[in-house]
């Protein structure tokens, strides 16, 4: 793996009762939320917030996910969620985001996820300030 190009950020979440799917685990789509709620909260923590994109006419989108899942986690879990930008290209990141239990630190998932720049007004793909880049560091 490529050495990260920002600190990491964490956030701890919970996994709720109504997380727990059918089958007595935590649902895998709740893990898609647990890495979008991460990278939301790093980019907020570094001052790139939801108004700050609405100034810059732009915002992230996801192009990709790749999730390994590895392991359940359970409801009532407590789950620290460690995310961190791999790359920068001209329009868009490459965002790492590793899922682990509190109570003995096992990754439960780890995801890549490719995140596109695009316009407000239109969706188009849009050249990453070097600003915001340099916000991440």
């Amino acid at each position: 793996m490529a050495e990260p190009v920002s600190p990491s950020h964490e956030l701890t979440v919970t996994a709720a009762p109504e997380d727990v799917d059918e089958l007595g685990h935590v649902s895998n789509l709740v893990y898609v939320r647990w890495v979008l709620e991460a990278a939301k909260s790093h980019s907020a923590a570094v001052g790139w917030g939801h108004d700050a994109y609405q100034r810059l006419g732009a915002w992230f989108v996801v192009q990709r996910h790749e999730i390994d899942y590895r392991r359940s986690a359970m409801g009532g879990d407590e789950i620290r969620l460690v995310t961190w930008i791999e790359g920068w290209t001209a329009a868009s990141s490459l965002r790492r985001t590793s899922i682990r239990r509190v109570t003995d630190d096992v990754e439960l998932a780890a995801a890549l996820t490719t995140w596109a720049l695009v316009t407000a007004d239109g969706g188009r793909p849009t050249r990453i300030p070097a600003g915001m880049k340099a916000d991440f560091q």
